[in-house]
């Protein structure tokens, strides 16, 4: 990914938020098969240098017996997107020096794959995935919810596999590389839009930039 220096991000810890905040990744592999895309919802935990992603699949997908343990991959996060005209610019009508862009906030995780088809890692990856997204629930769903010969059954279905990761790379296209005014006008124009996400993080760039000026 080219990542021009105003829009890194290298923070481990924004970069590992960001995926707890944004989970639903796509999956790249360069299997047996060639180039394929899945988009699967991960979980981040702690390990290694970088930390490691944890996911299923489907045991009718065929992307855990395409791949080999240890190969590499990547997973892909984002954030939003959204365009941004050179009209939302103060500065376009004084210099009318600007074109339109696009902005928007991308992590690319990769690492190593290790496929685990086995009953008890399973559980507790769907286990730990529960908890963490039925717990923002008023009355969250509990695997013990269901009849256990169902659960087993369904667990039956789907193989777990494990990312342990070698790089983070954060990419948070905002705007940085112009004035503190632009930014802050362009992330205005997009929150009354309703683009919230890409809006607000505008407006955190500009009061950074500002700081730091």
């Amino acid at each position: 990914m080219y990542i021009p220096p105003h829009f890194s991000e290298a923070r481990p810890e924004v970069l590992k938020e960001f995926i707890e905040k944004n989970p639903f990744g796509v999956l790249i592999t360069n299997g047996a098969s060639g180039l394929d895309a899945n988009h699967i919802p991960f979980e981040i935990q702690a390990g290694g240098d970088h930390g490691k992603l944890t996911a299923h699949v489907a045991r009718n997908n065929p992307v855990w017996q395409d791949v080999k343990n240890g190969d590499e991959v990547l997973v892909v996060f984002s954030a939003g997107d959204s365009y941004i005209s050179p009209s939302w610019y103060p500065s376009k009508h004084e210099f009318h020096k600007q074109v339109p862009s696009w902005n928007y906030m991308v992590v690319h995780a990769r690492g190593r794959i290790a496929i685990h088809d086995d009953e008890r890692y399973v559980r507790g990856v769907v286990a730990r995935l529960t908890r963490t997204h039925e717990g923002q629930m008023e009355k969250p769903w509990k695997m013990t919810d269901s009849p256990a010969d169902y659960i087993d059954m369904m667990l039956k279905a789907i193989v777990g596999f494990e990312i342990e990761l070698t790089s983070l790379a954060g990419k948070f296209k905002l705007s940085q590389n112009k004035e503190v005014r632009d930014i802050r006008s362009a992330g205005e124009a997009l929150t009354a839009r309703g683009e919230t996400t890409i809006g607000h993080a505008m407006l955190r760039a500009a009061e950074e930039k500002e700081k730091s000026s």
